[in-house]
C-alpha cells in the first residue's frame, strides 16, 4: 500500500510547488496573495479599531470625566476627533468584509488614520502623558501581524515621525522639555520594536500555517488514495473490535460475506465459522490462516487475522476468495497445458502416426491368436493416445471464436443422428426435446465439439437403454438466454467429485482422457457461455447457459 500511495503524494508535492510558483509570479505582477487566515485577522484588526473608536466617542460624549486630560474647552475637540475616528473605523470594517482586494492598501489607510487621530489626541490631551501613545503601540502590533514585508517598518517610521513632529511643535510653542523628548524617543523605539517583533511572529505563524496546509493536503490525498486502494482490493478487509463487532469493512468484504450494502454487517450472522475462528485467534494469537464458509453463498474464504498497532483492541481481518485462487491455479494449468500442446504437436503426433501405420500394416499378416491380441492392444492404445493429442490440440482453438446465431431446431437433429451413427447406437437412445427460442450465439465448430464431448460422457455413464440420454433445449430464466441440458440415467456424480470433474486429466473411467469436460467448459467460456453440473439425484445434468442473441 505504501508503494501505491507514493506516486499520488509526489504529485501532491509537485502541485503545491507549482501553486507556490504561480503565486510568486502573480505577486511579481503587482497582485498580492492574501490567505483566508490573514483576511480574517484583518477583519479582527478592524473590529478592534472599531471598539476603541466607539469607546473613545461614547466616553467623550456621555462621560467626559473618565478622561482626566479632558478640559471643558478641549472636550468638544475630543468629541470631534473621536467621532471622525469612529466613522473611519466603520468604513474600514465594512470595506474589509465586502471588498477582499488590495489588503495592503486597506491596512495602510487604517494605520495612517490611527496615527493621525492618535497624534491629534496626544496633542490635544497634552502630550504622551495622556496615554494615547499606548494605543499606537497596539495599532502597530496589529499592523505587524497582518501587514506584509517592509510596510511594517514604514508604519513604525510613520508613527515615529508623527510623535516627534508633535513633540517638536509643542516645544516650539512652549519651552523645550528634554524629558518629553526622551519620552518620545522611548516611544519611537518601542514602535519599531513592537512592529518588527509582530512581523517576525506573523512570519512564523504564516510559515506554520503553510506547513499545516501542505500537511493537510498530503494527508487528505493519502487518506483518499488509501481508501480507494482498500475499496478496490481483491481481498476483503474487516476491522473487528474485541467483542467481534464489525467496526469497518470495505465493499469487497461485504460481497464475500454476502451482506447488503446498507445493512449492518453481523459477523456471526454472515459466517459462524469466521466468528469462531476469531475467538480462537483471540485466545491463541496465531499467524496461520483459516478456511471458513459463508452459508449464504456457499463460498469458501481464507481468513487471516492481524493485530493493529494503534494500541486499541481492534483486529484486522483479511478475507480472500478461494475460488479466485482456484481460478489462478486453473489459469496456470492452462498456460502449462498450452506449452505442452506445442510439444505434443511436434514431438508425439508424428511418431504416433508412424506407429499406427506400422500396426495397420502388421494386421495384414496372420501369425496366430496371441499376435492378434497384442496387435489389437497396440492399436487401441495408439488410438487412445491420438484422441488425447487431438483433445489437447483442441484447446489451442479456444481463442479463435467466430460466433453466429445458430438455430438449434435445425442443427441438433442432424447432429444427434451423426453422433448416434458414429457410436453405433439405436435411434431411440438419445431423446431430443426442443422448445422456446431454440437459438444460441456460439461458434459452430465449438458447439459441435462441446455437444460431442457431453453426449459421449453421458453415454459412457448411462444404461444405453431407450431414452437414457436426453438433450433438452429451453429458454433461460433471464431474458435473452437459452439453456441446453444433457442428462443421463446413470449413477450421477458423487459429492466429493463435483468440484474435480472439470479439471484437466481427471477421469473416473478407465478409457477416458480426462479432457472432455474440461475442453467443453473452456470452449463455453470462450463463447461467453457457462457449463455447469446441476442436480444431486440420479444421473448427471450438464447445462449450457448461453446467449440467444447478441453475437
Amino acid at each position: 500500500m505504501a508503494v501505491t500511495t507514493a506516486v499520488p503524494l509526489t504529485c501532491v508535492n509537485r502541485e503545491t510547488t507549482a501553486a507556490e510558483e504561480s503565486a510568486s509570479k502573480t505577486a511579481g505582477r503587482g497582485q498580492e496573495s492574501f490567505s483566508e487566515t490573514r483576511w480574517k485577522s484583518l477583519r479582527y484588526f478592524n473590529l478592534y479599531r472599531l471598539a476603541v473608536a466607539a469607546l473613545l466617542f461614547f466616553s467623550a460624549l456621555f462621560y467626559p470625566a473618565a478622561f482626566p486630560v479632558l478640559t471643558p474647552h478641549q472636550g468638544p475637540l475630543h468629541l470631534v476627533l473621536a467621532g471622525g475616528y469612529l466613522l473611519s473605523t466603520i468604513l474600514s470594517a465594512v470595506v474589509a468584509y465586502a471588498w477582499r482586494q488590495h489588503a495592503s492598501t486597506q491596512i495602510t489607510v487604517s494605520v495612517f488614520a490611527d496615527v493621525l487621530v492618535m497624534t491629534l489626541l496626544i496633542h490635544v490631551g497634552g502630550g504622551l502623558g495622556s496615554g494615547f501613545g499606548s494605543l499606537l503601540l497596539v495599532t502597530l502590533a496589529g499592523a505587524g501581524l497582518v501587514g506584509q514585508g517592509r510596510l511594517v517598518i514604514f508604519y513604525a517610521a510613520l508613527a515615529t515621525l508623527a510623535v516627534l513632529f508633535e513633540q517638536s511643535y509643542r516645544g516650539l510653542q512652549n519651552d523645550l522639555d528634554a524629558a518629553a523628548f526622551f519620552h518620545a524617543g522611548v516611544f519611537s523605539t518601542a514602535f519599531f520594536a513592537v512592529a518588527i517583533s509582530a512581523r517576525l511572529l506573523a512570519r512564523r505563524v504564516l510559515a506554520n500555517e503553510e506547513l499545516a496546509r501542505r500537511r493537510g493536503v498530503d494527508l487528505k490525498k493519502q487518506t483518499l488514495v488509501s481508501q480507494r486502494v482498500i475499496e478496490e482490493m481483491q481481498e476483503g478487509v474487516l476491522v473487528l473490535s474485541g467483542d467481534a463487532r464489525v467496526a469497518q469493512s470495505n465493499p469487497r468484504a461485504r460481497r464475500l460475506l454476502a451482506a447488503g450494502e446498507s445493512s449492518e454487517l453481523g459477523l456471526r450472522e454472515c459466517s459462524p465459522e469466521l466468528a469462531e475462528a476469531f475467538y480462537d485467534w483471540c485466545r491463541e494469537r496465531g499467524d496461520a490462516a483459516v478456511l471458513v464458509q459463508v452459508p449464504a453463498s456457499g463460498s469458501h474464504l481464507r481468513a487471516r487475522f492481524v493485530a493493529t498497532t494503534t494500541g486499541d483492541s481492534d483486529v484486522l481481518v483479511f478475507l480472500e476468495d478461494m475460488s479466485r485462487l482456484q481460478e489462478q491455479a486453473r489459469q496456470i494449468k492452462l498456460a502449462a497445458l498450452g506449452r505442452l500442446t506445442a510439444s505434443i504437436a511436434h514431438e508425439i503426433r508424428n511418431p504416433l502416426s508412424a506407429i499406427r501405420h506400422a500396426g495397420e500394416l502388421m494386421r495384414e499378416e496372420r501369425r496366430g491368436e496371441l499376435y492378434e491380441r497384442l496387435l489389437r492392444i497396440l492399436l487401441d492404445n495408439t488410438q487412445r493416445l491420438e484422441r488425447i493429442v487431438s483433445d489437447v490440440l483442441e484447446l489451442g482453438r479456444r481463442d479463435r471464436v467466430y460466433s453466429e446465431v445458430i438455430d438449434l431446431r435445425q442443427l441438433l437433429p442432424a447432429f444427434v443422428e451423426q453422433w448416434s451413427a458414429r457410436e453405433h447406437l439405436a435411434t431411440d437412445v438419445v431423446r431430443l426435446q426442443v422448445c422456446g427460442t431454440a437459438s444460441i450465439c456460439f461458434d459452430r465448430s465449438h458447439l459441435h465439439q462441446v455437444l460431442w464431448n457431453l453426449l459421449s460422457n453421458a453415454l459412457r455413464h448411462s444404461r444405453r437403454a431407450t431414452g437414457s440420454v436426453r438433450l433438452l433445449v429451453a429458454d433461460g430464466k433471464a431474458a435473452g438466454q437459452v439453456e441446453l441440458h444433457v442428462v443421463d440415467d446413470g449413477d450421477g456424480v458423487a459429492d466429493d467429485l463435483r468440484e474435480q470433474i472439470f479439471e484437466p486429466f481427471f477421469t473416473t473411467h478407465h478409457r477416458g482422457t480426462g479432457l472432455g469436460l474440461y475442453i467443453a467448459r473452456e470452449l463455453c467460456e470462450a463463447n461467453e457461455a457457462r457449463l455447469d453440473l446441476l442436480g444431486r439425484g440420479e444421473g448427471a445434468d450438464f447445462r449450457i447457459l448461453g446467449r440467444a442473441l447478441g453475437c
